[in-house]
């Protein structure tokens, strides 16, 4: 922005699925990233219409999603379900809204760019009027290597993933907490929204498996989004996903494969400072990324650093990754697509 530009006016928001974990998660980050907002709306189904949620210390009215919700509201952000994405987000558009959406609707649409500032907020300078948000633990995954992308090329990802409750939000963090309370207590407890008793206990992620590959369907999400992120198709990705019965904040184990030799110590620097990223790797206190430490953190935590010993060509580096899945999975990721649509429209 130039000196005789004024500043922008701030937007009217709206919230689709305020009501969710992810919808709970858009409004605190835009109090937490003091992000300008002139009116919020706050849109869910008509069971929870005339119920209020409070925004920087008032209550908001939670009205009915309908479709005259969009006049007048310059962003709005979808946490709602892909159907409700794929219904409502061209209607939004069509009144006039920049659409930012938390669903897989449109992940793996060609006119849609899939966005982690960190990674690829360039391709937002086209002004596509629907940006997809990418799966939580791509978008965790590409903060991270974003800087590494940036300076060495990539050649081929092999992880595994300890993921949270959040992440089949907020029905089934509530299971996690009853069943865990039920276990302790000596009590049976009948699962209602996973097909495995939950407390102390670890499984395959619980999306359908492909019967071809005997992949699960977070995972190939995992392997096709962190491709379009990086921009790179053919990236030979591994991934297993397994559920850990922690509330929320993701971990991922990775081993990154280089096509040249590359040190510790340079993986090290170029993380150290990275946007998004906080480097925790103390070897002496044996101190390294926690969801404890990440849950409500901004940041991506990443530490764990080391030559990968199983790749004898020795240019893999293996690192250990946590995020927050509500914030940087998912509401501060939008939150942040909509500062840098802002910040360009200010430009």
């Amino acid at each position: 922005m130039n000196a005789h530009t004024p500043p922008a006016a701030a937007p009217v928001v709206a919230i689709v699925g305020a009501t969710g974990a992810v919808g709970a998660a858009l409004i605190h980050s835009l109090t937490q990233r003091n992000f300008p907002v002139a009116q919020l709306r706050l849109l869910a189904s008509a069971r929870s219409a005339g119920r209020s949620m409070a925004f920087r210390g008032q209550p908001v009215a939670i009205e009915e999603l309908t479709e005259d919700s969009f006049a007048g509201v310059d962003i709005a952000f979808f946490s709602a379900g892909a159907t409700i994405s794929r219904r409502f987000a061209p209607i939004a558009v069509a009144a006039g809204a920049q659409v930012i959406d938390n669903s897989s609707a449109f992940r793996m649409q060609d006119d849609v760019p899939l966005i982690v500032p960190e990674a690829n907020g360039a391709a937002l300078d086209a002004a596509p009027r629907i940006i997809a948000n990418p799966n939580c633990i791509a978008a965790i995954l590409t903060t991270a290597l974003a800087p590494l992308h940036q300076r060495w090329s990539i050649t081929r990802l092999s992880m595994s993933t300890y993921q949270a409750a959040s992440g089949g939000g907020a029905e089934m963090m509530e299971e996690l907490r009853a069943s865990t309370r039920a276990h302790l207590d000596g009590e049976e407890f009948e699962p209602k929204v996973l097909p495995h008793s939950y407390a102390f206990n670890v499984f395959s992620h619980n999306s359908d498996i492909d019967p071809d590959t005997g992949y699960n369907g977070e995972e190939l999400k995992v392997i096709a989004e962190t491709r379009r992120i990086l921009a790179q198709p053919q990236l030979p990705i591994s991934v297993t996903c397994i559920r850990v019965p922690i509330l929320r904040a993701h971990g991922i184990s990775l081993s990154i494969r280089f096509d040249e030799h590359v040190n510790t110590d340079s993986i090290r620097h170029a993380l150290r400072g990275a946007p998004g990223v906080r480097l925790v790797d103390d070897r002496t206190a044996n101190h390294f990324p926690m969801p404890s430490e990440a849950s409500g953190e901004q940041d991506v935590l990443v530490g764990r650093i080391r030559d990968d010993l199983g790749d004898p060509s020795g240019r893999s580096v293996t690192m250990f990754i946590v995020g927050d899945q509500l914030l940087k999975g998912a509401a501060q990721n939008a939150v942040q697509i909509a500062e840098y649509l802002r910040a360009r429209a200010a430009a």
